[in-house]
């Protein structure tokens, strides 16, 4: 009989302490299906619980999803509303089994293009779930990777011109603070599902030294089993940071 992966994970020992998730293929998965794109995106909703159950069970301490871009807002109105609802209805029907669970959800990215419904779920997701010491949530939404170093390079501009920091003095630590995920170690291991062999303008600076596993899977189909899949595949990984192995 084959060993349980969860109890493999376990037994190898050696967690990421970070997953980041591309979700890729919910249009596919609603076209191969004869259903409108929208219909991906609201059955990938069961994908995420699975992924957060699953992240909790493995012990990974944060999991952050890509879950809306900077160029998702050049898609059809339509579908981007049909995102909007979603998020609105993932934080009213989520929030309490989250916080139950003791997931604190952090909602990064240019929060302030949101309408205000969607900001009130963003409100009420973090007010509930404040505090959360199992699995740190980051929902990316109008979140990317390129507008975040712009913008961390404009805010470094402005200390410069006000006189408060030295040029000479940036360094990454100094980056690291401008950005959204500030304070948040770097991900070990990311995830991408549907088979994409991109990055898709995400955690461009954070990335610099993640572990990538793609999964065939469309995103809709993403079961804990496939999160434990890719942990398996992390552990057996050499990470060595740019040096040469040691014996």
């Amino acid at each position: 009989m084959a060993a349980d992966p969860l109890s493999l994970i376990r037994a190898n020992g050696r967690v990421p302490c970070h997953v980041a998730v591309i979700m890729d293929g919910n249009g596919r998965w609603a076209s191969k299906r004869g259903l409108p794109r929208h219909a991906g995106h609201w059955e990938g909703m069961k994908a995420v619980r699975e992924a957060v159950e699953g992240a909790c069970a493995a012990g990974v301490e944060i999991l952050t999803l890509f879950a809306f871009s900077t160029e998702n807002w050049k898609r059809p109105q339509s579908e981007i509303d049909a995102l909007m609802q979603l998020l609105c209805a993932y934080a009213e029907s989520e929030h309490e089994d989250l916080a139950g669970h003791g997931v604190e959800v952090r909602v990064l990215g240019e929060i302030s293009r949101l309408g205000s419904e969607a900001r009130a779920a963003v409100d009420l997701i973090e007010d509930a779930t404040r505090d959360g010491a199992v699995l740190r949530l980051n929902l990316m939404v109008s979140y990317g990777g390129r507008e975040e170093i712009v913008r961390a390079a404009g805010r470094l501009a402005e200390r410069v011109r006000d006189g408060r920091i030295d040029p000479e003095a940036i360094d990454e630590d100094m980056v690291e603070r401008m950005l959204f995920t500030r304070g948040l170690p770097d991900p070990d291991l990311l995830i991408r599902t549907s088979g994409e062999l991109r990055i898709s303008n995400f955690l461009l600076w954070q990335m610099a030294y993640t572990e990538f596993h793609i999964a065939s899977v469309l995103w809709p189909d993403f079961t804990r089993k496939d999160l434990f899949a890719a942990i398996l595949d992390y552990q057996r990984r050499d990470r060595r940071f740019g040096r040469v192995a040691t014996r």
